[in-house]
């Protein structure tokens, strides 16, 4: 571990909350590495603090799926398999149909505006190059669509899954080739849904998540 960890202090957040998002923001960009041994001990005198905050946090990221726990071995970082994009991807394609073909009915003309800027902000981090920017604006420009379907589970759900393909879409938005593939996905699922044509945007989400598995699982194979 030769990356230096700190803790972003948020007066408003309980300390296993800063530990929990510190760690994953970590993993998230590849500072605690696939297979690195998460120590406790170690990773409670890197931050700053007890080993209970540690603990919870570990176990926080176990549920996410971002860790891992191995008999008479301990914690380590989750590799990025093959089969967990599959199964991530498999759900959220079927519920990103739903989520388009419910925000297509239900989007105000305030919300699809709100959807242009989304793409707009998208179009310009693509410009910058910078991956995580990237990556928060292409979930900022999704999570338009779901907040537009109005639907407060679905959005939790939604947003839970999310969470889980981080990585993932990261390691996407990592190949340079597929940014510009990417804009263009988005611009046509801007244009079905300000046309309020359901088939052709699920279409369009289908394509979008379909080429995101395909450019993924080949990194993964490269990985290994």
């Amino acid at each position: 571990m030769n990356h230096e960890l700190k803790v972003n202090m948020n007066e408003y957040l309980p300390l296993r909350d800063v530990v929990f998002n510190t760690l994953r923001q970590a993993i998230l960009k590849g500072e605690l590495e696939p297979g690195e041994r998460l120590m406790e001990i170690q990773l409670a005198d890197r931050l700053g603090v007890s080993r209970t905050p540690i603990r919870e946090a570990i176990r926080k990221l176990e549920l996410e799926g971002l860790v891992l726990m191995i008999p008479r071995k301990g914690a380590e970082v989750a590799k990025i398999s093959e089969k967990n994009l599959r199964d991530v991807l498999e759900v959220r394609r079927s519920l990103d149909e739903l989520a388009i073909e419910l925000a297509i009915d239900r989007m105000t003309d305030e919300d699809i505006k709100e959807l242009e800027k989304a793409m707009e902000a998208f179009r310009n981090a693509v410009k910058t190059g910078d991956a995580m920017t990237i990556a928060e604006c292409d979930e900022a420009y999704h999570e338009v669509i779901y907040n537009g379907t109005n639907n407060s589970r679905l959005v939790q759900i939604l947003n839970n899954l999310r969470e889980q393909m981080y990585r993932y879409r990261l390691e996407y938005i990592k190949d340079s080739d597929m940014r510009q593939i990417l804009v263009v996905e988005h611009e046509q699922i801007l244009k079905a849904v300000k046309n309020r044509r359901v088939e052709e945007a699920k279409t369009a989400i289908r394509e979008h998540i379909d080429n995101q598995e395909i450019t993924v699982a080949k990194n993964i194979k490269g990985q290994q």
